[in-house]
């Protein structure tokens, strides 16, 4: 392996720990912490027909929104991000793009895949930390 592959398979690494970490932190419902994966000025569009959320504050707005329809249902919602593909540019910015698998499970049953999605995100550093400027999710 030469040291470029080195350098690409450790930032693949740490693009997939900032996934898990972020998907995390969505599933527990923990929306804040979420919403600071995003920078200040990030656009995320992730419901076909929907205008993207815009700026971190209006993602958070967006993503209690969303959420108030799973208040009264005790379901585990699941997002799974596979076929993690990286495209690092010179400046530092990464373009990645993933399948994403939404799964949930009701008390008393098993798991439901609920939705099968491409994600494209740019990512970029802020302050040494990996950071969504922008999502867009495609459903299939």
């Amino acid at each position: 392996m030469t040291s470029s592959a080195y350098a690409h398979a450790d930032l693949y690494a740490e693009v997939q720990h900032f996934y898990a970490r972020q998907m995390q932190l969505l599933d527990a419902r923990k929306l804040e912490g979420y919403a600071d994966t995003f920078t200040e000025d990030a656009e995320f569009g992730h419901t076909p027909g929907r205008e993207p959320a815009r700026t971190r504050a209006g993602i958070l707005r967006d993503l209690h929104e969303v959420h108030k329809r799973f208040d009264e249902d005790p379901q585990q919602r699941r997002h799974v991000f596979t076929m993690v593909d990286i495209d690092p540019d010179a400046d530092g910015t990464i373009r990645s793009t993933c399948y994403a698998l939404v799964l949930t499970t009701r008390p008393g049953s098993g798991p439901e895949l609920v939705r099968n999605c491409v994600v494209h995100d740019v990512l970029v550093r802020e302050e040494g930390e990996l950071r969504n400027r922008s999502r867009h999710v495609e459903h299939d």
